[in-house]
C-alpha cells in the first residue's frame, strides 16, 4: 500500500511577524487604491459587482459603454435585460450579473430615493451585493477600516501564515483581528501583491520583499 503524505501544516505568523508584515505592506503600497475605473459611487458599485470572478482589466473594458448607456440608477432600473446582457456578454456570469444590476438599481430607486447607500449593512441588502462587495465599496469610497478577502488576499494571507481559514469570511475575520487598523490600505496592498507578485501560478519569489515571512516553501515541502 502506497504511503499517503500528510499535508504540512503552515506555521502561523507570530505577533511580531504580523506587525512586520503590516509595516512592509504599508511601506510598499502607501497609496494603494482599486484598479477599477469609476467616476462616482454608483459606477464603483457596478464595477465591483462585475469584478466578481472577472478581472479588473475586463471590467474596465466593458464598463464605459455600460455607464454611458445607463448613467444613473433610474436608467438602469428601467433597462431591458437582454440589452444589459449585450453590454456584459464578455464578462463572467453575465446572465446573473445583468439580472442583479437591474434589481440592484430598482431597489435603490424604491428604498433609497435613487442614491446608493454608503453603509455596509444597507449595501448587502441590494441584489448581487455580498459582504465582500460591500466591504470593497466602503474601503475604496469611504476608506472604511474594513478588510475584504478576494482570491488574491486569501492566497497571500495563507502563504504568509496570517490565516489558515477555510472560507473567505473567516479569513476576513482573522485578518481584521490581527491587523486591527489601516485595513483599507492593507486590503488594497494584498490585492496588488497577490495580483502581480505572489501570483497563484509562477509567483515572482526572487527578490520578493516578503521572502522572510513566506511560509510557502514550508507548505509544499515533502
Amino acid at each position: 500500500m502506497a504511503n499517503v503524505k500528510k499535508p504540512v501544516k503552515v506555521k502561523k505568523a507570530t505577533k511580531k511577524e504580523i506587525e512586520e508584515i503590516k509595516s512592509i505592506f504599508l511601506e510598499q503600497y502607501p497609496d494603494s487604491i482599486t484598479e477599477l475605473n469609476y467616476a462616482n459611487l454608483y459606477e464603483l458599485l457596478i464595477a465591483v459587482m462585475l469584478s466578481a470572478q472577472c478581472t479588473d482589466k475586463r471590467v474596465n473594458i466593458i464598463s464605459p459603454a455600460l455607464f454611458e448607456k445607463y448613467p444613473d440608477p433610474i436608467s438602469l432600473a428601467n433597462a431591458d435585460l437582454d440589452e444589459v446582457k449585450s453590454y456584459l456578454n464578455t464578462c463572467s456570469f453575465f446572465n446573473n450579473k445583468s439580472k442583479n444590476l437591474i434589481k440592484m438599481a430598482q431597489s435603490v430607486i424604491e428604498n433609497y430615493e435613487g442614491a446608493i447607500p454608503l453603509e455596509r449593512d444597507e449595501l448587502v441588502k441590494l441584489a448581487g451585493v455580498g459582504q465582500k462587495t460591500a466591504n470593497v465599496v466602503m474601503i475604496e469610497y469611504a476608506q472604511a477600516n474594513l478588510m475584504a478577502v478576494d482570491t488574491h488576499v486569501y492566497r497571500v494571507a495563507h502563504r504568509l501564515g496570517l490565516s489558515d481559514a477555510k472560507t473567505a469570511i473567516k479569513c476576513e475575520e482573522e485578518l481584521t483581528k490581527k491587523f486591527k487598523t489601516e485595513l483599507h490600505l492593507l486590503h488594497q496592498a494584498m490585492v496588488l501583491f497577490g495580483r502581480y507578485k505572489c501570483k497563484a501560478v509562477k509567483p515572482e519569489c526572487g527578490g520578493c520583499f516578503m521572502e522572510a515571512h513566506c511560509k510557502t516553501s514550508q507548505t509544499f515541502k515533502v
